[in-house]
């Protein structure tokens, strides 16, 4: 509920900023507020239900999402055709009332009182911020890019070692040491790459390609989270079932697939490939990861939930962060035809790398 009031206070703050430095600041404080909202959705979940409703309700989880990520492009074109951006932020001032009013409805869980390392959280901040920013910088200054990085990962060597002895350490290295956990998240990671690249790839193809309006670019990408919503609850219901390995593997290589088809077949009047590209996509995107999140989640102690969630979260946006990073890097170093087809084939790559991934997990659910 922090989390909540947090991402709606600084959505107001968005709202009314009237330079860059304060939307930046106003937009970090979202992202801190709805880190908090992410993080604990999947421990909620798994603390709430049974272990066997579990699968179906992170599917109909997905759905809510995919949902809500198809109804986002239209409600944000309808609101720009009206009216002016600062309102992209002031709708999440009531629906922010409204959740903030339902939060008497969430359990009540005991949690485990931990002391916080404010050394080992300063080291894990730095880590991200110098390695993002780092990658940013790998086209335009390649030398001071990768000195970014190497501080990085000489942060992340300091995180280790300051929370080495820790029960519940920041980065979970007690979790990530159960194969099960530690390839979901590597597979999330992939995928989510390939997804934010097609996210931004896809609406300037349809723009540069078919030169349609911004609108109607939004429209032709809805087809994929719609997909998604009708597949993610069938999906945790088959998780039930069926190996999660297999899913998860059909489901990145449907992904790859829908990418190649929906960014590299010739262009038709009605545009029909592409859209039968983001169906195929939004499918295999759904049938990935709702079992992905099931395993990682179930691979946890019910005790660690938080950090499973947690690192559920930091996985699919490290995967967002990076496929955005290098979106920027294809436009600063290609003309922009070439830049997006190279982005289509970097994205279903990215895609085909979590099918692979997925499929290696395959002996370990073999062997419980």
């Amino acid at each position: 509920l922090i989390g909540v009031a947090l991402f709606t206070a600084a959505s107001a703050a968005c709202a009314f900023a009237n330079n860059l430095p304060l939307l930046i600041a106003a937009r970090f404080a979202q992202g801190l507020g709805a880190g908090a909202i992410m993080a604990l959705a999947m421990m909620n979940l798994r603390t709430a239900l049974p272990q066997h409703m579990l699968g179906p309700m992170i599917g109909v989880n997905a759905m809510v999402i995919a949902i809500s990520s198809a109804a986002g492009p239209g409600i944000a074109s309808a609101i720009l055709s009206v009216t002016t951006w600062p309102w992209l932020f002031a709708v999440n001032l009531p629906l922010g009332a409204v959740v903030l009013l339902g939060g008497g409805l969430l359990g009540r869980i005991e949690g485990a009182r931990r002391k916080l390392n404010a050394r080992a959280l300063l080291a894990n901040t730095l880590m991200f911020i110098l390695f993002f920013c780092g990658t940013d910088r790998i086209a335009t200054a390649p030398v001071s890019g990768v000195a970014l990085i190497a501080a990085s990962i000489i942060c992340l060597f300091i995180l280790l070692r300051l929370e080495r002895v820790s029960d519940a350490p920041i980065v979970p290295t007690d979790l990530l040491s159960a194969p099960a956990f530690r390839v979901a998240v590597i597979a999330s990671i992939s995928c989510f790459c390939g997804q934010m690249l097609s996210y931004i790839a896809l609406p300037f193809y349809l723009q540069h390609t078919y030169h349609l309006t911004p609108v109607l670019a939004g429209l032709y990408m809805i087809p994929w989270p719609a997909a998604t919503a009708i597949i993610a609850p069938i999906s945790g219901r088959l998780a039930n079932r069926v190996k999660t390995a297999w899913l998860c593997a059909i489901g990145g290589a449907l992904l790859a697939v829908g990418l190649l088809v929906a960014g590299l077949s010739p262009p038709d009047p009605r545009g029909i490939a592409f859209l039968v590209g983001t169906v195929i996509s939004g499918l295999g995107f759904g049938l990935f990861q709702t079992p992905n999140n099931r395993i990682l989640l179930l691979s946890a102690p019910k005790a660690r939930s938080g950090a499973a969630g947690a690192m559920q979260g930091t996985a699919r946006l490290l995967g967002q962060t990076l496929g955005g990073i290098c979106m920027s890097i294809i436009f600063a170093m290609l003309p922009l035809s070439a830049a997006l087809e190279s982005a289509v084939v970097i994205a279903s790559g990215c895609a085909a790398v979590a099918s692979l991934v997925s499929l290696s997990r395959a002996r370990y659910e073999t062997a419980q």
